[in-house]
């Protein structure tokens, strides 16, 4: 089976980093690239773990020596994906998971042949504003541009292979796993089975020469 890269976006609070993190724990096949942010790190967020937290200057260093797969400004902070990490997890042979936005989506789409992209929908408006609300750590201002970069960003989920609506969190991991796992059913991904098909078809040929000659 060949890995292959897995994003999932939403709009700020629509619930894709909790559903990574579930699959994560669930699934061996599954590997996290962690990304790259210029914002400060939130209470309990760890270095390596949750992000690589960068200066404004290192982002932009690195980004321009071309060490990021994608990068884009949300909400004032710039994000990344580094590509060592993701060229890391697939040499191990196991999807690589982004929970990256639409911006950065967009990116790496247009890099890589090998990506399933999934947008995870929350179920409504109210839904919505209750999960911002409920994080209490943002002043009016940044609700407000948080609130307007959603719109822009639900209006590109047609762009997705995938949209999931994330009313039930259980339901919505179970609808990505069933992603994954028939993805990575493909017929160009099952690596193996096609390297046998030669041998199926050999020793096919030689029974049906094996009967003529009786």
């Amino acid at each position: 089976m060949t890995p292959f890269v897995l994003i999932l976006s939403s709009p700020s609070g629509g619930g894709k980093t909790t559903i990574a993190r579930t699959l994560l724990a669930a699934r061996e096949d599954l590997g996290y690239s962690v990304s790259a942010t210029t914002r400060p790190p939130r209470e309990g967020e760890q270095e390596g773990a949750d992000y690589f937290f960068l200066s404004r200057n290192e982002f932009q260093r690195r980004a321009a020596e071309g060490e990021f797969l994608e990068w884009a400004e949300y909400s004032g902070h710039w994000y990344g994906t580094p590509r060592a990490e993701v060229d890391r997890l697939l040499a191990a042979g196991r999807h690589v998971i982004l929970d990256i936005e639409v911006q950065g989506a967009r990116q790496v789409r247009e890099r890589r042949s090998d990506v399933v992209s999934i947008f995870i929908l929350p179920p409504s408006v109210d839904e919505l504003l209750a999960r911002l609300g409920a994080r209490g750590d943002q002043p009016p201002q940044a609700l407000k541009r948080r609130l307007r970069q959603a719109v822009v960003e639900i209006d590109a989920a047609r762009e997705y292979d995938y949209i999931v609506v994330n009313a039930d969190r259980t339901q919505a991991v179970a609808e990505v796993a069933a992603i994954i796992d028939a993805e990575a059913h493909r017929a160009r991904r099952q690596t193996a089975v096609l390297a046998a098909i030669a041998d199926f078809k050999r020793e096919l040929v030689e029974a049906a020469d094996g009967l003529a000659e009786q």
